[in-house]
């Protein structure tokens, strides 16, 4: 459930500071540019993380309590890519004495190009719970697609299977509009709206928002969120009595390598 805040979720940019070059007309001429490095066929990358609470789609999957994060990523120069992402959770083993499942584990692979201005993103993703016992199992299975025009994006992810352990729910839905704003100075605010359906169980629909602001500093990325969402608070308070969609401030620090 990547909401994932430094996960499922956001990655932001420095900006670069070009310096104007003025010439005299009396100069010689320029020596020939460096011919600019070939991007590599394969590469990986790998983060670490640590928030105080991990929220997805603007629920707390870690009972409001901090949750450690991992994961590596591939990409090769066409377009294609696969990762893998995991958690610390909460939400099943404390839906029930004998519920199993304290790991989240997500498998993802896709597709990444470009159609004039907009960049696209197609794939699956697949959410293990590890162990978990719960019927109908928590794992689902999603197909999404995502297209994204200068700062702002648009996502949908389509459930293939249950969604999350809801009863005969394959088919659900989740929108995602967000945007990224590079501020400089190794700053980013990334706003965020979202919309979960879940098929025929539509009490438990609802609305989520979210404002993050990041710091890029000392080789790690720091962040801020306030997040909140529109749940009935009976439907989404777990047998500890805590309510997993209260707006709250999150914060995090991560590691990218």
């Amino acid at each position: 459930m990547k909401s994932k805040i430094l996960g499922s979720a956001i990655a932001v940019t420095s900006a670069l500071l070009l310096p104007q070059l003025v010439v005299a007309q009396s100069a010689p001429a320029a020596a020939p540019a460096a011919a600019p490095a070939a991007t590599p066929t394969h590469s990986f990358t790998y983060n670490v993380g640590l928030v105080t609470d991990y929220r997805y789609r603007g629920i707390s999957q870690s009972g409001l309590n901090p949750a450690l994060q991992v994961g590596v990523d591939y990409s090769h120069a066409s377009g294609f890519y696969l990762g893998t992402w995991a958690s610390t959770i909460t939400w099943i083993t404390d839906s029930a004495p004998t519920a199993k499942g304290r790991l989240e584990v997500d498998l993802y692979g896709g597709y990444k190009g470009t159609a004039g201005p907009i960049s696209y993103d197609v794939g699956l993703l697949q959410y293990w719970y590890v162990n978990n016992n719960l019927s109908p199992n928590a794992n689902t299975l999603e197909l999404y697609a995502a297209g994204t025009y200068g700062a702002y994006t648009a996502k949908y992810s389509h459930s293939l299977t249950n969604l999350f352990g809801y009863t005969n729910s394959s088919g659900s839905g989740y929108l995602d509009l967000s945007a990224t704003f590079d501020l400089g100075n190794g700053w980013g605010v990334v706003p965020h709206l979202g919309h979960q359906r879940i098929s025929n169980n539509g009490t438990f629909s609802y609305t989520d928002a979210a404002l993050t602001v990041t710091k890029e500093a000392f080789g790690l990325v720091f962040s801020g969120m306030l997040v909140g969402t529109d749940t009935t608070k009976a439907l989404y308070t777990n047998p500890n009595g805590k309510y997993l969609g209260k707006t709250a401030i999150v914060l995090g620090v991560k590691k990218n390598f």
